[in-house]
């Protein structure tokens, strides 16, 4: 049995970028850490799939995770994306994540290659062998082009430094297995904010989120309530804040969330191609869910 990095609300952060060179804004990037700190958040993702870390060199990327770890100063946990496609520069980064503090990195499956379940097991094994810090791994097909099966899940819990799965597959047949076969020695986090109350309900710790991102205090009490047993509570925060959660995901993400942020006035910037700005039509619904929720919208 295995203790849990974080129980509750984690928000996979956006990273913003300057709209005059395209670097990195690290005084906004605090201001949306202060954001996170006051809405109850448990944990957050620096460097994530939403941090648009597929366009962040290397240096660039440890700097911002060590710089995100001093910002938040304990007050949260801080997990490591360290994604990749080769296993050396994933150990790499967690080795990195490690040095400077991080309290646990996320994995996801290697992208573009299409490795076998047998070379998933070695893949995550390879870095967890390596450093000692926990795991979360990150199954999300849809992304990636593979996903991670059952008996491969079964294998890597084994691991002491695999703490547990982001799981955004959607696969609820997958996921009841999962926690059947590996109860707490694989604790599993939704990967999607619209499935967390259900999976809750089925005994995931909380939930790796996008939508935080803007609304951290509503992702925060949801989670609370439904780990408190409350699921009617945190089924009425869900189909409040359904139709946004479902728009933040109308275009690939993290183009929606991002939107929404300098919609709001926060000021996020630009992002890095390929991702471009929303389609007017689209740029349109977002706006409404938003306004729907009482979200301001510039």
């Amino acid at each position: 049995m295995k203790t849990p990095i974080f129980t509750g609300s984690c928000t996979a952060m956006v990273t913003p970028y300057s709209s005059k060179d395209g670097s990195i804004d690290y005084e906004r990037m605090d201001a949306l850490l202060e954001m996170q700190v006051r809405g109850g958040t448990a944990a957050v993702v620096i460097c994530g799939t939403t941090g648009e870390n597929a366009t962040q060199p290397i240096p660039e990327h440890e700097k911002l995770v060590e710089h995100c770890i001093e910002a938040v100063n304990g007050r949260m946990k801080v997990i490591a994306g360290v994604g990749s496609n080769d296993s050396n520069s994933a150990l790499g980064m967690a080795k990195s994540a490690k040095a400077a503090g991080a309290d646990g990195i996320l994995m996801v499956t290697p992208y573009y290659n299409k490795s076998t379940q047998r070379g998933l097991v070695q893949h995550f094994s390879y870095v967890a062998d390596r450093v000692d810090i926990p795991m979360i791994l990150y199954n999300v097909p849809s992304r990636t082009g593979i996903g991670i099966a059952l008996d491969t899940y079964i294998e890597l819990a084994k691991h002491p430094n695999i703490n547990g799965v982001k799981e955004a597959s959607a696969d609820f047949s997958l996921f009841g297995l999962t926690r059947a076969h590996c109860g707490d020695d694989l604790h599993i986090w939704s990967g999607n904010d619209d499935n967390t109350v259900p999976m809750m309900a089925l005994g995931a710790k909380g939930v790796i989120s996008v939508a935080s991102n803007i609304v951290p205090e509503v992702i925060s009490d949801m989670c609370a309530k439904a780990l408190a047993g409350d699921f009617a509570a945190a089924s009425a925060i869900y189909f409040r804040y359904a139709e946004l959660m479902s728009k933040l995901f109308i275009e690939t993400n993290p183009i929606p969330v991002k939107t929404a942020l300098n919609l709001m006035g926060l000021n996020v910037g630009v992002f890095r191609l390929p991702l471009v700005d929303m389609a007017p039509a689209n740029l349109e619904k977002l706006k409404k869910a938003m306004a729907d929720v009482g979200l301001p919208v510039a």
